[in-house]
């Protein structure tokens, strides 16, 4: 992956465009190869987060060793997290499907009342993997992510946002294009959530 350093003179033309596009779209398969086991799904998000957090910052990507290191060190403590998230994922479905369907009582309201709890769940979820980029352990991530939520919704909202936007591209593109969509989810997250500086620089006391 290169380098996004800015040029000489500080304009950026297409190729740098189209080197970052392809950078990203390669983040994004390797992320989703390395989530393909399920358990390991927390950890490969959780790399993928840390190589945007330091491309974003430093303008250039890790290395390979540093970051087969991270993803290497963040398997164990990650599996539990991505059974979490599983479990989640899965009952949030089944609630939608069986009201979408009518099986379940409840009608409009209720449907529209899941989806919005299971968009909010999404963008703290989002959140919390923007925090785990910045080299933190997931239950300070959490922390951080929920206190997030409570001191700025609106940064909240725009990654719920974001995340409820990649979810729809996810079932309207070819299967082919889905990781190529996960490492632009990821680099959106970031680009969002570095929009309130100040909080994404707070510590939780």
């Amino acid at each position: 992956m290169a380098s996004r350093a800015e040029p000489e003179g500080g304009r950026r033309d297409w190729r740098d465009v189209a080197r970052d596009a392809a950078d990203l779209a390669l983040l994004g398969i390797l992320l989703t190869l390395a989530a393909a086991p399920v358990v390991t799904a927390a950890a490969a998000a959780g790399t993928a987060s840390a190589a945007v957090h330091d491309w974003t910052r430093t303008g250039s990507w890790p290395s390979a060793r540093t970051t087969v290191r991270r993803y290497g060190r963040s398997v164990l403590p990650g599996v539990p997290v991505s059974l979490l998230a599983l479990a989640v994922t899965g009952l949030l479905a089944v609630n939608l499907a069986a009201l979408a369907t009518g099986r379940v009582p409840g009608g409009v309201v209720a449907l529209a009342v899941t989806a919005l709890v299971a968009a909010g769940l999404a963008g703290y979820a989002g959140l919390v993997v923007v925090e785990v980029g910045g080299c933190r352990r997931w239950r300070a991530a959490a922390r951080r992510a929920a206190r997030a939520c409570l001191d700025a919704p609106t940064r909240w909202a725009a990654v719920s946002g974001v995340t409820a936007l990649a979810g729809l591209l996810a079932v309207l593109v070819t299967p082919v294009a889905v990781p190529i969509l996960a490492g632009y989810t990821v680099a959106a997250l970031h680009a969002v959530a570095g929009r309130w500086p100040a909080l994404a620089r707070a510590e939780l006391p």
